[in-house]
């Protein structure tokens, strides 16, 4: 408890210590500043599919809405929520009650984002989600105040989920991340699963930041299951994967469903080790030229790591918020998250990662989601160039139906 304490003091501190980004110090310091405050995984099992790489990005659409010639200042702050919802509410609270945060971006782990979402509902400050994958943000929790952008366990689930029932793989063992965004996932899948024909043997639960699978790989191939799901993400994955690998897995004939898989994840596998999988993203940097032109201007400050749909979700987001501010004028922004929010919903989002799209009266973002299969190192033609195309889900068809989440926002 005495640790635990500790390591909460220390967070905070390090959070009110960490550099705005973005503007000089005399900018900064005027009153008309929005605040945005990055919070995610800086340092675990998430570092590499949030972390820096979303701040470059947030700090990318604020280049790119021209908001600084509507006489607006924007000071980006980050911190590391280290995937403890404690943590992160703590950081939240403090961004928001003594340092003046005006909006919270990303949130990887679908616990912290749960947290974060009900303190930004308190304050009445605006949250967008881009990282975490709970349906509950859309659903039994959603708030006024909050939009997700990026992807979620349903639409992954059906994307993924259906599409290997379809290829014959109709008998499933879960591995299982044992927090909100893994039991949902297991969840929505196993929804899935079953409507086109299949049918789940078992599952067994992992804690996060887990390093040995063996024990779960072994009862998973003891299934018989034609599929391997994984229900996990990030380094649990590529450690699924890796070891799933050196064990044969699949030269046994099983099937591995990576349910969430960003390229991140694919680029410290390799293509020797990850060739083959199939994965949903509803962005991927090489789809168009759209896409090609964002990731050109952002990928100088990523230090080698390219975006993925997590990345491309800050950035869309925190766009399509600058453009609500100034439709609606910084004051009023100020005043209310949820306003700002409404205001979001109301204009059609349009952006390089994602094109076109809708905010729904939920806080669901609709835009198509694509379903990859993983290159073999004969097809690779250069750095990053990772994913070929199987299907495209329409925005309309790839996310839960507005009527089937029980959000209190429809209801009412």
């Amino acid at each position: 408890m005495t640790q635990d304490r500790r390591t909460l003091l220390k967070t905070a501190a390090a959070a009110s210590l960490l550099p705005a980004v973005g503007l000089p110090a005399s900018a900064r310091a005027q009153s008309n500043t929005l605040k945005i405050g990055v919070l995610n995984d800086q340092s675990g099992v998430y570092r590499e599919v949030s972390g820096p790489t979303s701040t470059a990005c947030v700090r990318q659409a604020v280049l790119d809405s021209g908001i600084a010639a509507k006489s607006i200042n924007v000071e980006v702050v980050q911190a590391d929520h280290q995937n403890k919802p404690d943590v992160g509410a703590t950081i939240a609270r403090q961004w928001i009650d003594r340092d003046g945060v005006d909006v919270i971006i990303d949130v990887p782990n679908s616990a912290v984002a749960l947290a974060i979402s009900g303190i930004v509902r308190e304050k009445n400050k605006a949250y967008l989600n881009s990282t975490g994958g709970t349906t509950e943000l859309t659903g039994g929790q959603c708030s006024p105040n909050t939009i997700h952008w990026t992807y979620d366990t349903y639409m992954l689930a059906k994307s993924t989920g259906a599409a290997m029932v379809k290829t014959g793989g109709d008998s499933w063992f879960f591995i299982t991340a044992d927090y909100a965004f893994g039991h949902d996932l297991e969840k929505n899948t196993t929804k899935f699963v079953q409507a086109a024909g299949g049918k789940v043997l078992g599952a067994v639960r992992h804690p996060l930041q887990s390093t040995d699978f063996s024990s779960y790989l072994l009862q998973a191939q003891q299934s018989r299951a034609k599929v391997i799901g994984l229900a996990n993400a990030g380094t649990d994955t590529i450690n699924s994967v890796k070891q799933a690998a050196e064990f044969g897995v699949t030269r046994r004939g099983t099937k591995i469903a990576v349910m969430l898989m960003f390229i991140n994840d694919v680029h410290a596998l390799g293509l020797n080790a990850a060739q083959g999988l199939v994965c949903t993203e509803s962005f991927y940097w090489d789809l168009n030229d759209r896409t090609r032109a964002f990731t050109n201007r952002v990928k100088g400050s990523l230090g080698g790591n390219y975006p993925a749909m997590s990345h491309a979700g800050c950035y869309a987001s925190v766009l399509h918020y600058l453009k609500a501010v100034n439709d609606m004028g910084f004051a009023a922004a100020k005043a209310s998250g949820a306003d700002v929010v409404t205001r979001m919903k109301a204009m059609p989002t349009d952006d390089d990662c994602f094109g076109q799209g809708t905010i729904r009266a939920d806080g669901r973002k609709l835009h198509p989601a694509y379903l990859f299969e993983v290159k073999t190192p004969g097809e690779s033609k250069g750095a990053w160039d990772y994913y070929k195309l199987l299907q495209t889900t329409g925005p309309e068809e790839a996310w839960r139906p507005v009527s089937e989440g029980g959000c209190s926002l429809i209801r009412a």
